[in-house]
């Protein structure tokens, strides 16, 4: 990825949502939800503190996050559909 965010940015690709409920029946398009969880691609360097020190962020490029469902901006980058946001949007790491 050709793009680096800036100081507590991260970029999120979403992970799919399942096409079919544990049951089998296939969800249409129009009944799905937005999934809330996806991958890191990219971090920035970290927030600065009122010291004027970076804080380095909790996540870092490869982590299964969890995030609100109306969080980030969604851009496209090198073709593909990702989401940018703060990483305070993040709810926590998915192990």
């Amino acid at each position: 990825m050709q793009f680096r965010p800036l100081h507590d940015r991260v970029v999120v690709k979403r992970i799919e949502a399942e096409e079919k409920t544990l049951g089998g029946i296939i969800i249409p398009d129009t009944a799905k939800e937005k999934p809330q969880q996806g991958k890191v691609l990219a971090v920035g360097t970290g927030a600065r503190d009122d010291s004027g020190k970076i804080v380095p962020l909790d996540v870092k490029a490869g982590d299964t996050v969890l995030f609100g469902k109306w969080s980030g901006t969604e851009v496209k980058v090198d073709g593909q559909d990702v989401l940018i946001m703060k990483e305070s949007d993040i709810m926590g790491i998915l192990a």
